[in-house]
């Protein structure tokens, strides 16, 4: 659990005894490859650390014919469908197991418990939410400030295992980009 306590400590400025406590409220889940984190309509009750593995979060274009990858949730990273959580909405994207996945998972319950456990859960929270909106904010911005080769490059140099495992017509839908694009690139940047 000590890894877990070094996400809660990074991700959430916790620290101290209060740590174990938070912790506490958190259980291991497995999740086998292809097998759902959550699908279309349902609703979420759960935010998950990736302890290890990888999650595809997608959803469909208009036509609802043309998958779209929203984000692909990595080791150390957070997954959860943010406005079926707090809103208690169904969920309007599938989050589905690209390898098999060990997770730490809080409940919906046991997330609006935290708050009884460490005092200033409050301010902690806005500041993980603030640096949340400024990760989505970068991600737009290079969604339509970057090249396609800048966009390949910046995620190869980030998390190169993705390209390894993760099937490319996923990574250029996350991208922006075509798999024709994709393979354009990786083809001139090889030689």
């Amino acid at each position: 659990m000590q890894e877990l306590a070094n996400y809660i400590e990074n991700y959430f400025g916790i620290t101290g005894s209060e740590i174990d406590k938070v912790a506490d409220l958190f259980r291991e889940e497995e999740i086998a490859k292809q097998d759902f984190f959550l699908k279309k309509d349902d609703k979420n009750v759960s935010l998950s650390f990736v302890r290890s593995g990888m999650l595809r979060i997608y959803g469909y274009d208009k036509s609802g014919e043309k998958e779209i990858t929203q984000w692909i949730s990595m080791d150390g990273m957070f997954v959860t469908e943010l406005s079926s959580l707090v809103f208690d909405q169904p969920s309007r994207f599938n989050i589905q197991a690209i390898t098999d996945c060990h997770l730490f998972s809080i409940s919906k319950q046991d997330y609006h418990r935290i708050a009884d456990v460490v005092p200033s859960w409050h301010q902690l929270e806005k500041l993980f939410i603030a640096k949340c909106f400024i990760t989505l904010e970068n991600r737009v911005f290079e969604q339509i400030s970057l090249t396609a080769e800048e966009k390949y490059l910046q995620w190869f140099e980030q998390a190169p295992e993705m390209f390894n495992i993760v099937p490319l017509q996923y990574i250029a839908s996350m991208l922006g980009m075509s798999p024709e694009t994709l393979s354009r690139i990786r083809k001139k940047l090889s030689s």
